[in-house]
């Protein structure tokens, strides 16, 4: 165990971990930050590090490569003193202070708070040609793609039956000539209002008891799927450039289970309007506890109020 007690480590690395990051080194508290060690299946950078083209966040008039991003947000950070460190954290002691964390190469961390910035992980139905054709048509944010020129006039599908289906199509059918949405049932799981909505709009054609069996393509990205009807077995192609995964997200924080309050889905609850968790001198920040906007700029923000929160908690303990 390192006899250093840092005052803040950051855990992860996305929009919300690196701005926690430059905002605690402005404020010469020297973080730590764990940007997660790929070999364990932990991006560094999280998501935007597969997003080829970000569009919609402010100052990059001409968007920007979302890995180019990222990069630009870990060297501002670095540049006012904080560390990185290319580990992730496998086992913590929130029980005490200071804190107690152990990384995947066995080394000891000890600090006097912890921001948490794990990000979330979208849900794929696991199919190999979505790693394939990953940023090439494939994609889980319509928010975020939709209205990238390879989608524009074009027709796209997107999987799921819940809200986060009716929005992504909704939002899609702006750009899009037809949205395709495909289900394995013959009813949506989403609120009655916005399945309404959905099956109004004149844009979008429901699929029902079909699932995608396979993602087709070329060199350019998405030229098509297979769907398969669940009770015939019969299975027909859709020509579509896009195909939208909108089955949920998984939170990255089963590393705190049972440890700092969470939802049932695994989102850690924070006491609005700050980003304190349950335990004292610990915050979260980004898409780990929110799973309504889950955007690079409101995961920033997110990280800036966690870097306060935390900045000031510290401040406070000293004055005891």
């Amino acid at each position: 165990m390192s006899d250093k007690i840092h005052k803040v480590i950051i855990i992860g690395s996305g929009p919300a971990g690196w701005t926690a990051a430059l905002y605690t080194s402005r404020a010469n508290l020297e973080p730590l930050v764990f940007e997660g060690n790929i070999d364990k299946g932990h991006l560094p950078g999280g998501q935007l590090m597969t997003t080829t083209e970000v569009e919609n966040f402010p100052g990059y008039p001409e968007g920007v490569d979302g890995y180019q991003m990222m990069q630009d947000f870990q060297k501002q950070a670095e540049k006012f003193g904080t560390k990185t460190i290319s580990q992730s954290i496998t086992k913590v002691d929130l029980s005490k202070r200071p804190f107690t964390l152990w990384a995947d190469d066995e080394k000891v961390y000890q600090t006097e708070s912890l921001i948490i910035a794990t990000g979330a992980s979208a849900k794929y139905l696991g199919l190999e040609a979505e790693k394939t054709f990953m940023n090439k048509g494939v994609s889980a944010c319509a928010t975020c793609d939709g209205a990238l020129p390879r989608f524009r006039n074009q027709p796209v599908v997107v999987i799921g039956g819940g809200d986060t289906a009716m929005e992504e199509a909704n939002f899609l059918s702006r750009f899009a000539s037809t949205v395709h949405i495909v289900h394995r049932r013959d009813k949506f799981r989403a609120s009655p209002i916005m399945a309404q909505r959905t099956l109004q709009n004149p844009k979008i054609k429901v699929h029902w008891f079909s699932v995608v069996e396979n993602i087709v393509g070329d060199n350019t990205g998405v030229t098509g799927v297979i769907l398969k009807n669940v009770k015939t077995g019969e299975t027909s192609p859709l020509p579509v450039t896009g195909y939208f995964s909108a089955i949920g997200h998984q939170p990255n924080t089963q590393l705190f289970t049972g440890v700092l309050d969470a939802d049932e889905t695994g989102y850690l609850i924070t006491k609005a309007p700050t980003t304190a968790t349950n335990i004292d001198g610990v915050f979260a920040c980004g898409d780990v506890q929110d799973k309504i906007y889950r955007q690079a700029i409101t995961a920033a923000g997110s990280g800036c109020a966690a870097a306060l929160d935390c900045t000031r908690w510290l401040e406070a303990q000293e004055g005891h």
